[in-house]
Order: structure tokens, then sequence, then C-alpha cells
């Protein structure tokens, strides 16, 4: 009679150690995703011409990662590959989606297909209140009116700017002039026809609009004691910029920098928001990097060669913080990660895994799950090497002339080379990570590899107009939507 009443308790604990994780432990999860910044910009990744003290607040008690990767110098492929754990090559999304001509002559598609597996969909299904608070450039921008509602993604609310379907925010502007006036003025006022309501707000201050969404869904969210997911996208640090008049500055520089600290301050509500709640705090993950690298003379790449737009390290190296006390341990806290390789399409099934999440047999991911280096536990890095494909449209691009057309990194090394393989150059990133040296000649037998491997995996890729045999690849099928 005991025994069985012994082996029935270890049924029931049996159990209760794979049932799936409760709405109270699943952790919720903000995604701030900064548009042109580069890696060192935020004051934590050395910026000393700026504070970003906020954000800053949240590296103290997180980890930075140093060695993070978006898997694309430039906007929408970068968002492509952070939503849905895919190359974003593999949706033909290649460039910055504009027009429906700049789109079919670069060979790009006009949105994304809202049937592609994403990570707001599965965190939906599975039970999280989802929300899209900023700028999507995924589809529905210029006269591509009849792009999918961001809705349509997985998102249970959204509010974009001007490129995206559904509500929206668009910047009023204002511009001090010679004579100590300000001249006002208002940018994509024809973007209404895309998606309504419409409130126009000072460009300075959308970042705080769509922090004030964040902040209403979180309350929302909490009251239905439902876990969420939320990605807070901002318009900033992009040209052109638009401080407020009180950050006006002479220099292209000095305008960035400014815009910067008024993101970090606005910012701030949502944070300030997660952290004083008790609850929250210790059921939060904040993720918070950038979407490319930075424009000329604007942000900065700290150690790195190239901006956005380019396959070197400062057009794809991104800053990332990790935050969330309730998941990382306290001597991981405030800590530097500086040897785990991973990339943006990683966050995806790592965050599907912190969240108990499983998706069906026959979606597969290009990232891996690293769940473990997310929150200290681990500082393993992807096994996989992380390839690159620049925009067909950007073989040259401001100071930078006939530019690589591919790239791999695997474990310290870098490769670049062209479409055909040629001109490989090859660097240790350990002990070069501004690519000055090219190790080609000297590492014959690696070279070769690497170049294998990388123009293997492009041609596993739909080809874009950036590929000279576009036009016969591409043939038989119209890439665009």
């Amino acid at each position: 009679m005991r025994m069985s009443f012994v082996i029935r308790l270890l049924f029931i604990f049996l159990a209760c150690l794979v049932q799936p994780l409760s709405a109270a432990e699943r952790p919720n999860i903000i995604l701030v995703f900064i548009d042109d910044m580069g890696w060192g910009d935020f004051s934590c990744f050395g910026n000393t011409e700026a504070a970003t003290p906020h954000i800053d607040t949240l590296a103290k008690a997180g980890i930075r990662f140093q060695q993070f990767y978006v898997n694309s110098p430039i906007c929408s492929p970068s968002r492509v590959a952070i939503s849905t754990g895919h190359y974003p090559h593999r949706h033909r999304i290649t460039s910055y989606l504009a027009s429906r001509k700049d789109n079919k002559r670069r060979g790009v598609a006009n949105w994304l297909d809202p049937a592609t597996p994403m990570l707001a969909r599965f965190l939906q299904q599975s039970g999280y209140a989802t929300a899209h608070c900023g700028k999507w450039h995924m589809g529905g921008q210029r006269d591509v009116a009849d792009a999918p509602a961001i809705t349509s993604y997985g998102f249970d609310v959204s509010l974009t700017n001007f490129e995206g379907m559904g509500a929206k925010l668009l910047p009023l502007t204002e511009t001090p002039t010679k004579n100590g006036g300000v001249k006002k003025g208002r940018i994509w006022e024809d973007a209404t026809r895309l998606g309504e309501p419409v409130e126009w707000m000072l460009r300075s201050r959308i970042t705080g609009g769509f922090v004030d969404k964040a902040i209403g869904f979180v309350d929302e969210a909490q009251a239905k004691q439902q876990p969420f997911y939320i990605n807070v996208w901002p318009d900033d640090v992009h040209t052109p910029f638009f401080p407020s008049l009180e950050g006006w500055a002479d220099s292209k520089r000095g305008l960035y920098l400014s815009v910067l600290e008024e993101m970090d301050r606005q910012l701030a509500r949502l944070f300030k928001r997660i952290r004083n709640d008790p609850a929250l705090r210790e059921n939060t993950l904040i993720l918070v990097c950038s979407d490319n690298g930075p424009e000329i003379n604007a942000g900065s790449a700290g150690p790195f060669t190239g901006l956005k737009a380019t396959l070197f390290e400062g057009g794809i190296r991104s800053p990332l913080i990790v935050w969330g006390p309730g998941f990382i341990a306290q001597d991981q806290r405030g800590t530097i990660n500086e040897t785990s390789v991973f990339a943006a399409i990683d966050l995806v099934p790592s965050l599907l895994s912190l969240a108990g999440v499983s998706v069906p047999k026959e979606v597969h991911f290009d990232g891996e799950n690293i769940a473990d280096t997310l929150i200290g536990k681990s500082k393993h890095s992807r096994s996989a090497p992380i390839f690159f494909r620049r925009p067909p449209d950007r073989k040259h691009f401001r100071s930078f002339k006939d530019l690589p057309d591919l790239a791999v990194r695997e474990g310290k090394w870098k490769l670049l080379c062209d479409y055909d393989g040629k001109r490989p150059r090859l660097y240790n990133l350990e002990t070069d990570p501004a690519e000055s040296k090219n190790r080609a000649d000297q590492h014959p037998a690696l070279t070769s590899r690497l170049i294998a491997a990388t123009l293997q995996w492009n041609q596993t890729m739909p080809a874009d107009a950036g590929d000279p045999g576009f036009k016969n690849k591409s043939s038989a099928e119209d890439p665009t939507n």
C-alpha cells in the first residue's frame, strides 16, 4: 500500500517535470531594434562624445555581447532575419524595400510573405500577447499599398511609421532658421494611404510615441496575466536627423549624437516601467541591438572598418545587450561576453526555447538555439558559419568602391570575396578586428575551403540583381510579390 502511494507520488513528480511553462513562468520579451546605429555608439560600448545612461543601466545588470552579428548590412533584410530565424535571402529580401519599379530592378520582393514562419506568430499561437511598435519596412512603402497588414505576421496590435501597413505615427519637423525662427514641415505626408489612424508627432519625439504604445500594451497584458512579446523598433537613429530644437547642432555628427541621446531618454520610460515592477523585473528579457552599421559621418563603428551596406565588420557587427535579472545569474550581471559568435537568426530559436515554445517539425531555422549563451549560462558560439551577401545595389557605397559580394565568419576567421570567388580577403579577427591585413596568401587551403563553402551557400539562395548571372537565373520566375 505504501509502495503504491510512493509510486503515485513519483508519477506526479515526473508529470510536473514535463509540464509546459505556466504563464507566470514564461518570460516576457522586449526586442529593441535601433536603426542605423554603429557598434561603438552606446557609451557602454565606448562612446565618449555622447551618453546613453539608460541603456547603460541595462548593460550594468545584463550582458554585453561584442561578437554579435546582424544578417545584412542594410535595413529590410536585417529585419527579416531577426523576425524569421532565416537568412533573408531565402525570402528575396536583400536590400531595403522601395517602390515596385526599384524592387523589381534589384530583384527583391515587395513584401515578406505572411506565411513565413515568424517568431511573433509562434509566440502568439502559444498564448503570448504580441505587439509591434515602430518601423517595419518588410512591406508597405512608397507605391506598395497592397502589402499585408503587420498584424498578418503574428502581432495582435501594431503602430508603425511610413514603411508599414496599419496605424502609424508620422513626423512633423522643426528646423531652426538663420534669423532665429523655426521652419516647420511634414515628412511622408502621402503615407496616410498605407493605413490609418494616423497621428502626427514631432520627429524628435516619435520614439517616445512608440514607447507609450508599448507601455500601454504591457499594462493590458499584465492585467490579463498574459506573457507578452513586443518589438520596439524606433526610426532613430536614421537620417535625416531632427533632434529637438534644444539639441540642434551644426554638424551631421552633432545632430546624430543629439538624436541618440534623446532616443535613450525616451526609451527610459519603458525600461523603468519594467524595472520598477517586481513581477515584471524578474520575468522579463530586454534585448537591445542595431539593425546594421552606421551612416557615414554620423554613427561610429568603433574599432571596425566599414559602414552600413558593406560586409566589413562595421556594417554587420552590432552591439547587443541582454537584460533579465530573473534569468541571468548574479555573477554574470554586468559582464562582457567577448567570445561568443552568433547572429540575429539565432535569436529566434533561442527566444522560443526560453519561452518553452516548440515549432512544427517541418519548420527549419537557419539560426541555432544559443539560449544558454544569451542568459550567461554558457559562452558557446553557434556551430555553423555565418554567411553574408551584399545588397544588390551596393557594389559601391559612399567612400567604398568595388565592394566584396560575399562573406563568411567561421571561428576567428572572416573571408570576403566576389561572386566568382576571386579577390579573396582573409582576416584573423582575434588579432585584426579592423580587417587590415589580408592573410589569404598565407593560408591557401583555408582560403580555398572558405571560398567553396561561401559560393555553395550562395547557390542555395535565390539570386538578386547584384549577381552578374541574375537575368539567367531568374528568367523562369518573377521574384517580386
